[in-house]
């Protein structure tokens, strides 16, 4: 089994739970500029994400809410790398609208919002 990140939310911006509404997943790692800690996920990332990226069908977990990657944006996975940054759309497309996005199966937007808590684990890999 691989974990291909593991990674721990510090603070949920004003705006998340518009997003969330949505299906719209923004994460930045910590030190993002404010207006984008506005509609973000702020975290802090627990070891380094693995350097080759997820495949489909992996696990993404957030919290007790769980969903399976069901797209790989083409440079999705060296934002996560590089910089903390990713969009996790949970729409359940095989395809990406950006390069930079993750898709995932639909998961309950409340359940979601309220997992988002300072202190939760967000986790990608089984």
């Amino acid at each position: 089994m691989t974990q291909f990140l593991r990674t721990r939310v510090t603070a949920v911006g004003p705006d998340v739970p518009d997003l969330l509404e949505g299906g719209v997943l923004i994460l930045f790692a910590e030190g993002a500029p404010p207006e984008l800690a506005e509609v973000s996920v702020m975290h802090a990332v627990v070891g380094a994400p693995a350097a080759e990226p997820p495949a489909p069908g992996a696990a993404i977990r957030v919290g007790a809410v769980e969903a399976r990657l069901t797209g790989i944006g083409e440079l999705a996975w060296a934002k996560v790398r590089d910089i903390g940054h990713v969009v996790v759309n949970f729409n359940g497309s095989a395809t990406p609208e950006r390069p930079g996005e993750l898709t995932a199966s639909a998961v309950d937007s409340a359940e979601l919002a309220a997992a988002l808590q300072p202190g939760a684990e967000i986790v990608i890999g089984d």
